[in-house]
């Protein structure tokens, strides 16, 4: 559910020196503490995202846990190891997911069933996780098909989104029914400690990170990563819908919020100190695509003629639809600047060209 790796993207620009204190994450089915009472673990995916980072937090009489992978028997597994090896007798008391997408909530319900722990989520992530899972099974709708050839899918590429509609669900245990819901601003005590929630949106709707000010850790989620630059895409239940704005909004409100030295505990590759230059790399580097975009827009343009103004390699196969919803996030993006412009054709495509 996240972007490509910085290298991917059409122009190379500077990565920030960013440091790297922990090394290596622990092998799956291990927990590494990393601070008092906090515990590094990392999790295989099924992606060529290959890697998730999971936290596991001591509270008090029980354990709290921040994002759970997807829902795989392996990841089953490597769990029931770390609950042996690590919970000392101590049940797991709570589980928060930072947000919906698949690798963060996947075994959040089993984790919940297996202990009687509540989930906690912002609401947005929890109510769209529950409508995303409600599409598993479903034939693709009219809308999504309308949304693809519109950005200029062949049918082709159109038969294989029909194909792979209401796969969200596959990938996800039960939800629990009921939740806890937090938001912006909440304060929640784990461990005798109080961890301060930073709302972001734009990878997703309301996207939870946890601060805790005293031992200057940051759990970010996917809303700050260090190698990759989170999926920011625009979808067919919302086709209008700027993003992109929206991201570039929260890596601004992050940097005002937090100070430089923490250390930035990611859900994908390792923890990593430099957070102000990293989230000001985002943004310049998110610029500096809607300025090569809109050069391309002299003339009109479909979102897949577009691709090599976005990104460094040839795009196919299961990248095709992230790419489309990303590259809709920057033109929707201009078209909110009032910088570009829609041409509905009479094929039923969509052309963007500049005002």
């Amino acid at each position: 559910m996240d972007g490509v790796d910085d290298s991917d993207v059409a122009e190379t620009r500077p990565r920030p020196q960013l440091i790297y204190p922990l090394g290596d994450p622990p092998p799956p089915g291990e927990a590494r503490e990393i601070a008092p009472g906090v515990h590094w673990i990392g999790m295989p995916l099924p992606f060529a995202l290959k890697r998730i980072n999971l936290w596991l937090i001591e509270d008090g009489e029980g354990w709290t846990i921040v994002d759970t992978g997807v829902a795989l028997e392996e990841s089953r597994n490597h769990w029931r190891a770390i609950f042996d090896a690590t919970l000392g007798g101590k049940p797991v008391t709570r589980v928060i997911c930072t947000h919906m997408h698949p690798d963060h909530m996947g075994l959040a319900g089993w984790i919940c069933r297996k202990f009687n722990a509540p989930l906690w989520m912002s609401r947005l992530e929890y109510v769209t996780g529950r409508v995303l899972v409600a599409d598993t099974g479903r034939e693709a709708p009219e809308e999504g098909v309308k949304f693809y050839r519109a950005a200029g899918w062949d049918e082709d590429m159109l038969d294989s989104y029909r194909v792979r509609f209401g796969g969200f669900g596959k990938a996800v245990s039960r939800i629990p029914d009921a939740y806890r819901r937090i938001e912006d601003g909440n304060a929640i005590e784990i461990g005798g400690r109080t961890w301060r929630v930073i709302a972001g949106n734009g990878h997703s709707p309301e996207h939870v990170c946890l601060w805790q000010q005293e031992m200057k850790l940051f759990i970010s989620g996917d809303q700050v990563l260090p190698r990759i630059s989170s999926n920011v895409s625009v979808f067919p239940t919302e086709p209008d819908a700027d993003p992109l704005s929206d991201w570039i909004a929260s890596c601004k409100k992050l940097r005002a919020a937090l100070p430089n030295d923490v250390l930035v505990l990611p859900s994908h590759n390792e923890p990593f100190y430099g957070l102000h230059e990293r989230l000001e790399n985002l943004v310049d580097g998110h610029e500096r695509t809607l300025n090569r975009l809109l050069s391309r827009l002299r003339e009109p343009q479909r979102a897949v003629d577009l691709f090599t103004a976005m990104f460094a390699r040839k795009i196919g196969g299961d990248l095709f639809g992230m790419a489309t919803g990303e590259t809709l996030a920057h033109l929707n993006c201009l078209i909110g600047r009032g910088l570009a412009r829609r041409i509905a054709g009479e094929d039923g495509v969509t052309r963007y060209v500049a005002t």
